[in-house]
């Protein structure tokens, strides 16, 4: 992997573990051109697993994990992104299949953030 995406990961990680008590147990992230990709695996606290057991409590736990972060990235880019990432985040698409507790988030930056060499670990 490389640095940068490994550095990437553990933004994301440590925010949402200041955010939601737990962070993503593993984090698969690709680059390309001005995206960057991000799949979350093992997202869930056991809280969560046990109020997303009904139908109302999955709606409620999937939109705490999709509104709530997108919320938090419109307000403020997490420290160091934009630094690492040489450009400026102007989206954020998020969605987490609760059933699974797999989530993927869409990272779109105002240029390209990759070369011809970096794109994918």
């Amino acid at each position: 992997m490389s640095k940068k995406v490994h550095e990437f990961n553990d933004i994301i990680r440590k925010l949402r573990k200041d955010l939601f008590g737990k962070g993503p147990e593993r984090i698969q992230t690709v680059f390309v051109d001005n995206m960057v990709i991000s799949t979350l695996y093992g997202n869930l606290t056991p809280t969560e697993k046990f109020i997303a057991r009904s139908e109302d409590g999955r709606n409620m736990v999937h939109a705490a994990r999709t509104t709530l972060i997108q919320d938090i990235y419109k307000d403020k880019t997490p420290e160091g992104m934009n630094e690492l990432m040489e450009a400026k985040l102007v989206h954020l698409f998020s969605d987490i299949k609760i059933e699974e507790d797999i989530g993927v988030s869409v990272f779109v930056f105002d240029r390209p953030i990759c070369g011809p060499k970096e794109g994918q670990s």
